[in-house]
C-alpha cells in the first residue's frame, strides 16, 4: 500500500478560510461537525486554530454509523474541554440536533454571559453532514446537500429561530494531512474526493483494518471459507466472490476496492470507528517526532549547503 500523504485542498476551500476569518468576530458559538468513525481525523487542525477559546458545540454526526462504546468515549474526551460540550447525532435523519439553538445559548451563557441573539457558526469538513444539519433545523432545504464532499461553496445566513442564526460555511480540509492514516481515514469515510488518491490504495488500508478488528463480519459479508491476514489478498478473494473479474479471469482490483468501500461507507459492514483517543495520542506524538526529525534534516542539509559554499 502506498504511504504517500493525502492532499486534496480545493481553491474555494482557501476562500473558506479566510471568509471564516473575517466573520469569526461576529460569531458567539462554533458548531463543528465531526464524523464519528474518524473523530480526530475530521477535526480541522486549522478551524480550531481560528476559533481558539470561543464556546464550541461538537457534534459527532453519523453516530449510527461508528461503534457506541467509542461514541460516549469520544463524547467524555471533548467535554474534558469547559470550552466544548459534545452531542451525538445521525444528522441524515435529522435525529439528535433539535436541541441545538438551546445547548448554543447554555454553551454561550457559561463561557460569556447572556445574550438575546445568539450567532452559531458551523463548520467542519466536507461531506460531514452540516447542509443536513441546517435544514433539519430550519424544518427546509435551505442549505444543499450531497454525496460528494464540497457541495456547499459560499457561506449562508440563515434565522433557524427568534434569536438563534446560523452561519453556514463550505466544507474545509487543511493544506496537509500530516498524518497518513489521517489521510487514509477521511478517504475511507468519503470526505476526499476518490478521485484524490487510488482506490486500491484506499481499500488496501480498510482492509487492514476489518481484518484486524472485524475479521467475522468480512467473511459473512463475502461469504469466505478462510480469510487471508493480507489486504491485497483479501481484494482478490473479494473481487472473485463478486464477480469483478476481467479478461482471462483477472481480478479487477480498481472495481473491487470500490466496491468494498461502497460496502463500507453504507454500513454493510457494519458499525465502526476507526480511531479512538487513546490511538490518536500515541499518532499525535509519532507525528510531531517525525515534524522534528524533518526539520533537523532540513536544518543539516541547510548548513551543508552553507559550508560548500564557504568551501
Amino acid at each position: 500500500m502506498a504511504t504517500n500523504q493525502i492532499q486534496w485542498y480545493p481553491g474555494h476551500m482557501h476562500k473558506a478560510g479566510k471568509d471564516i476569518m473575517a466573520m469569526l468576530k461576529k460569531v458567539d458559538v462554533c458548531i463543528e461537525l465531526l464524523d464519528a468513525r474518524i473523530p480526530y481525523s475530521s477535526a480541522n487542525p486549522m478551524l480550531a486554530a481560528l476559533r481558539g477559546n470561543k464556546p464550541c458545540l461538537k457534534i459527532l454526526s453519523k453516530s449510527d454509523l461508528a461503534n457506541p462504546e467509542l461514541n460516549d468515549s469520544w463524547r467524555q474526551f471533548y467535554e474534558s474541554d469547559r470550552h466544548t460540550k459534545a452531542r451525538l447525532a445521525d444528522t441524515r435523519k435529522a435525529q439528535g440536533i433539535t436541541r441545538i439553538p438551546a445547548l448554543c445559548r447554555q454553551l454561550y451563557d457559561e463561557n460569556s454571559g447572556s445574550k438575546s441573539i445568539i450567532t452559531a457558526m458551523v463548520m467542519g469538513i466536507p461531506n460531514v453532514g452540516k447542509s443536513t444539519m441546517i435544514n433539519g433545523l430550519a424544518g427546509r432545504n435551505v442549505a444543499k446537500t450531497g454525496d460528494q464532499p464540497a457541495v456547499t461553496k459560499v457561506q449562508q445566513v440563515i434565522e433557524i429561530e427568534p434569536g438563534f442564526v446560523l452561519l453556514d460555511t463550505p466544507g474545509m480540509l487543511w493544506p496537509k494531512v500530516e498524518n497518513k492514516n489521517s489521510g487514509y481515514r477521511l478517504a475511507i469515510t468519503g470526505a476526499i474526493r476518490d478521485t484524490a488518491i487510488s482506490h486500491q490504495d484506499i481499500a488496501e488500508f480498510a482492509a487492514d483494518y476489518f481484518i484486524q478488528m472485524h475479521p467475522q463480519r468480512l467473511t459473512e459479508r463475502y461469504n469466505l471459507e478462510k480469510l487471508p491476514d493480507k489486504n491485497t489478498a483479501l481484494l482478490e478473494q473479494v473481487g472473485r466472490r463478486m464477480g469483478c473479474l476481467v479478461k482471462g479471469g483477472k481480478v479487477d482490483m480498481d472495481r473491487t476496492a470500490k466496491v468494498l468501500l461502497s460496502d463500507v461507507r453504507a454500513g454493510r459492514l457494519g458499525r465502526f470507528t476507526l480511531e479512538t483517543p487513546e490511538l490518536m495520542q500515541r499518532e499525535l506524538i509519532e507525528v510531531n517526532l517525525a515534524g522534528e526529525e524533518q526539520a533537523k534534516r532540513a536544518r543539516e542539509r541547510k548548513r551543508e549547503r552553507v559550508n560548500s559554499f564557504k568551501l
